[in-house]
């Protein structure tokens, strides 16, 4: 292991106290620089430092001028370019397109300090500086627009990320194998003390994990045999169905065991990705984890990152997610196959917390995309991967282990380190699971680890909307909630379930919001947390809601835009007075009148009436 500085620099000063005056990689990020392992750059930096690289950050540079992407001068390796922890134009604009005005990622949550499709506007600016420095892209905003993609924001299908910006490789997914392996072949055979040496790129074609470019005509004198050839760029902006019908094909190669390499042509160039990464294993998940994070903010900043507080003492226990909800991109940048850690990792990361400034005996969770998904596997992951026509949880496979036994000892050796009062799971769990669990689970859980309200999300209650989802039925639902009740009073305890519900996904009608908004009515359900559907790039439900085709049936699926969106978000808060116009022109476009006036079961009053 490489001795490891408290921070990583953002300086030339802070280099040379540390003994060096040049790069061997520099990291652009659009987030503010938190030693804490959920920042990507931090994880990522500290990795290749472990790795034997001296590593530079220039966070949030001014993308104006020049100034701040030369402040650390030139890497001897590469460049390596991400928006951040989050796609800058989700970061920047409302669902509805309107301008945010702050920014958590920044400090004191000043909005504006990275620009729109900041992955693009970064690179483009370090290419025209250094034309010769090779440029890797990560990152979400990358690892989920490295094919032809729609863009909400623009409303039109964009080119693959790489098509757009002058990188080299692209890396999707977690990216720390591969972002390692990228460094140790371009320093291969490298005079590291001579800048100018010409950095052969030839022998990063094949990196698991990656996604390269090569000219059209390398691709047509190589032979495609291998590989999955995806519609064009041309074709699937062109035609909805297929574009439908190249989503499904990338996504059925999104596994790191049978997937195979997949190329889809752009105009001027062709994009390959090579099949995902390998999981990483325990151990290895553990190293990455136990790197010495000082789960801080850079001593620079005068100004909280509003980011850090809910997570500056939570732990990952475990990465990936088997549910494949169909507007989660998990599916194609974490995978489907769970990779979980050691307990007595988790223990050693909680012991040092304790000794930390700041902490007061509350580890603010413990999870991860699933927090109950921690532990479990599949028999035939190691050999044959995530079946290609199946999701694990839908319905639960009967192959797949649910078992929480491995958490539930987990969480009883963290609640019993001394100097810890609480551990929390606040990551959200999947009630089907707990409901196919005999481990006791539901009643530690409700006994050790909720705060007063559990984090559910069963996004809606109506079948053929579920069924697109890919989400567990009502019944499920109310099953879970009874058994939840069941357990508080046995417990003497008062808890509450705070359910997720979204409105306007592909699918969804007027009338469906209208049920969803009884059902909440009949079962007094809070309703502050509220979703309204946004096409990000990369899943099965932006694809939907671009095509209006399900990209696994090819069936019609009902898309709601504009003024009908607006109705069906309304109707999930139909107590919120501000709503009453577009409630009440809901229920009168739907022909559900009974629910305007006065009696307990109608929804909004009728006009006039007090």
């Amino acid at each position: 292991m490489n001795e490891q500085p408290d921070f990583l620099p953002m300086s030339l000063d802070e280099a040379k106290a540390l003994g060096f005056k040049e790069f061997d990689i520099i990291l652009v990020t659009g987030d503010a620089y938190v030693d804490h392992p959920s920042f990507g750059t931090a994880l990522v930096g500290r990795m290749l430092w472990d790795a034997g690289y001296k590593v530079g950050i220039i966070p949030q540079p001014d993308w104006k001028r020049d100034t701040d992407f030369m402040k650390l001068g030139q890497p001897k390796l590469f460049f390596g370019v991400t928006s951040g922890n989050v796609d800058s134009m989700v970061n920047n604009y409302t669902p509805n397109k309107k301008k945010r005005h702050d920014d958590v990622y920044s400090p004191g949550g000043t909005g504006g300090l990275r620009p729109n499709r900041a992955a693009i506007v970064y690179t483009d600016k370090l290419h025209a500086v250094f034309p010769d420095t090779p440029i890797v892209l990560g990152g979400i905003e990358a690892s989920l627009r490295r094919f032809a993609h729609y863009d909400h924001w623009s409303d039109s299908v964009r080119q693959s990320i790489l098509a757009d910006a002058p990188a080299d490789i692209l890396v999707f997914g977690m990216g720390e194998q591969q972002v390692v392996e990228i460094a140790r072949r371009l320093s291969v055979g490298k005079d590291t003390n001579d800048l100018t040496d010409h950095t052969d790129l030839t022998n990063l074609t094949d990196i698991p994990g990656t996604v390269i470019k090569l000219e059209l005509k390398k691709w047509r004198a190589m032979g495609h045999k291998g590989y999955i050839e995806l519609p064009s760029f041309t074709e699937v902006s062109q035609d909805k169905e297929l574009y439908a019908r190249a989503f499904r094909l990338h996504y059925q190669n999104q596994d790191p065991v049978r997937g195979r390499p997949v190329a889809q042509q752009h105009p001027k160039t062709v994009v390959i990705q090579n099949r995902p990464a390998m999981p990483l294993s325990t151990a290895e998940l553990d190293h990455v984890y136990e790197l010495p994070y000082t789960r801080t903010a850079h001593p620079s900043y005068k100004k909280a990152i509003p980011a850090l507080a809910p997570v500056k003492f939570s732990i990952v226990s475990h990465r990936g997610c088997f549910a494949s909800c169909s507007f989660c991109a998990l599916t194609h940048h974490q995978g489907r196959i769970v990779q979980s850690r050691s307990i007595g990792s988790m223990v050693r990361e909680v012991e040092r917390m304790v000794q930390m400034p700041g902490f007061k005996g509350i580890v603010q969770d413990v999870g991860g995309p699933t927090a109950n998904m921690y532990g479990m596997t599949c028999g035939r992951w190691e050999i044959e991967g995530t079946c290609i026509d199946k999701i694990c949880t839908y319905p639960l496979c009967k192959s797949l282990d649910t078992s929480h036994e491995r958490q539930v000892e987990l969480l009883r050796r963290l609640r019993g380190i001394q100097g810890v009062m609480k551990v929390f799971i606040r990551s959200g769990i999947r009630y089907d699971l707990v409901l196919a669990d005999s481990s006791g689970y539901l009643h530690d859980l409700c006994e050790h680890h909720v705060s007063g309200q559990l984090k559910v999300a069963p996004e809606h209650v109506s079948g053929h909307v579920t069924n697109i989802m890919c989400k567990p039925s009502r019944e499920v639902f109310d099953e879970f909630r009874s058994k939840f009740k069941e357990v508080n009073k046995e417990l003497e305890k008062e808890q509450y379930l705070i359910p997720y519900f979204m409105s306007g996904h592909p699918g969804c009608t007027v009338e469906d919001m209208v049920e969803l908004a009884e059902y909440i009515r009949d079962n007094d359900l809070y309703t502050e947390q509220v979703q309204d559907f946004t096409p990000t790039p990369m899943t099965a439900s932006t694809c939907m809601y671009y095509t209006g085709i399900n990209p696994f049936t090819m069936e019609e699926v009902h898309v709601a835009k504009r003024g009908e969106k607006k109705v069906q978000r309304a109707l999930m808060q139909y107590r919120d007075g501000r709503n009453y116009k577009l409630v009440y022109e809901g229920l009168k476009m739907v022909g559900r009148e009974e629910l305007i006036g006065n009696e307990w079961q109608c929804l909004v009053r009728r006009k006039g009436r007090r």
